[in-house]
């Protein structure tokens, strides 16, 4: 594809991306790792991986045989420490700017970390069923009996349904006879407890021989502590719908992060990388500088992580999120904790925000953790009128984080901190926490 062609598409994909008069545009780019050793081209999150020119130079002896096929890994062929100096470089591209960027928080052993693992599932013309990920753009699914990045025991878990479904007289969904029922596996582990949620994503709720098939998936795993039947008749790739019926168990299951308890439902966001989470909100909040006295704000809270681990360093703290059933999990996760000091608002944060500086409210320490699109001006300038005395912009998109920066510059803020963590090794995506404090 011509540079013309792939710059006329991006365009056309961001026409309402809203960017700052300075921030920095995701760019057409060939990273360079040395001399005579490149990364394939990729371009911004939009675009997949491009089959090079030339061959390139394998240089990580544990890189995935599927690496290729499958997409999911664009830096695998590299080695860990030739990925970190990359996303180092990177980093500084689009943020030293501000200020001086700390080295990256890299991960001690960066495998098998994804604690939620999604397999779709299809019969081949001769029977023989497949499971593993949609390839890039596209609906071939990569057949994979382990991945280097998902959690081992879900990897089991999966391989066990996919050899052992026929015999309950389970088949995969074929989209074009209208046969079958299991669109896809959802597996989700709770690293700090060792439980187990496995979700059915199937075109129908009727299941043949379930009670039989629940039976033999918690005998042969026990730590499966719920099993869950999602209804999905509308919707292709790996999507979850509203409509659910539990099979085993509560619908849930119990984590334990940085000493707090939190529940995980099958829709629930929470970080798939759980050591490495660990150090991420650890230093968020002590660049917050926490000293007990403080009332903060999280927003964008989701299920309350953030707010609830830093409960115990702040006087108060108030978590506002727009999706009700993420803030129903929130207060549900602070009385699991007995926490008593943090109040949950399903509202819009820029309306909530707003009209807490116009009855002349204040708070101290503002956490926000986006999505990857980046916050909104709005927001930001919401932020602005409230005047926190610090930020704490967490962020997994350096390129949209790099756009909102300088308008809270221009709003009376400075950039204290850059504190880069590797959330997703093997990817090009890093996390950022930027620390700013009011002028």
């Amino acid at each position: 594809m011509k540079k013309k062609q792939q710059q006329a598409i991006y365009e056309k994909m961001h026409k309402n991306t809203v960017y700052s008069k300075d921030a920095i545009k995701p760019a057409f780019r060939r990273p360079k790792v040395s001399n005579n050793m490149y990364y394939e081209d990729f371009y911004d999150d939009d675009f997949e991986i491009e089959k090079p020119h030339k061959k390139i130079k394998v240089v990580n002896p544990n890189a995935c045989p599927l690496y290729k096929k499958c997409g999911g890994c664009q830096l695998q062929q590299f080695t860990y420490a030739e990925q970190i100096d990359y996303k180092q470089n990177l980093v500084n591209k689009h943020l030293k700017k501000f200020g001086n960027v700390s080295p990256i928080i890299s991960m001690a052993s960066p495998y098998n970390y994804r604690n939620k693992v999604q397999s779709a599932f299809a019969e081949e013309k001769n029977g023989r069923i497949i499971a593993g990920v949609y390839q890039s753009r596209t609906k071939h699914i990569v057949d994979t009996h382990r991945c280097m990045l998902e959690n081992k025991l879900a990897s089991k878990i999966i391989y066990t349904i996919k050899n052992d479904m026929k015999d309950f007289k389970i088949t995969p969904f074929n989209p074009y006879k209208g046969s079958g029922q299991i669109r896809h596996i959802l597996v989700r582990v709770a690293e700090g407890t060792g439980e187990v949620m496995v979700v059915l994503v199937c075109v129908s709720p009727i299941l043949p021989n379930a009670k039989h098939f629940v039976r033999h998936l918690v005998s042969a795993f026990p730590q499966i502590k719920t099993i869950v039947l999602n209804v999905n008749k509308d919707y292709d790739g790996l999507m979850l719908s509203k409509h659910e019926k539990v099979l085993y168990g509560p619908g849930y299951i119990i984590d334990k992060l940085c000493g707090k308890k939190f529940r995980i439902s099958s829709d629930s966001f929470y970080q798939v990388n759980s050591i490495q989470t660990k150090k991420l909100y650890n230093t968020a909040i002590d660049m917050a500088g926490l000293s007990g006295k403080e009332n903060v704000i999280d927003a964008y809270c989701g299920v309350g992580t953030i707010g609830i681990i830093a409960s115990d360093k702040a006087n108060r703290v108030l978590g506002i999120e727009l999706n009700k059933d993420a803030i129903s999990d929130a207060k549900y996760n602070a009385q699991l904790n007995n926490i008593k000091n943090i109040e949950f608002v399903a509202d819009d944060a820029t309306d909530f925000m707003l009209e807490m500086a116009n009855n002349n409210e204040r708070c101290d320490v503002l956490f926000m953790d986006p999505p990857r699109s980046g916050s909104t001006p709005d927001f930001l300038n919401s932020a602005i009128k409230l005047a926190p005395k610090k930020i704490v912009y967490i962020s997994c998109n350096v390129e949209t984080q790099a756009r909102d920066i300088p308008l809270l510059i221009d709003g009376g803020y400075r950039v204290q901190k850059i504190q880069p963590v590797d959330m997703f090794p093997h990817t090009r995506h890093i996390e950022v926490i930027i620390m700013m404090t009011r002028v």
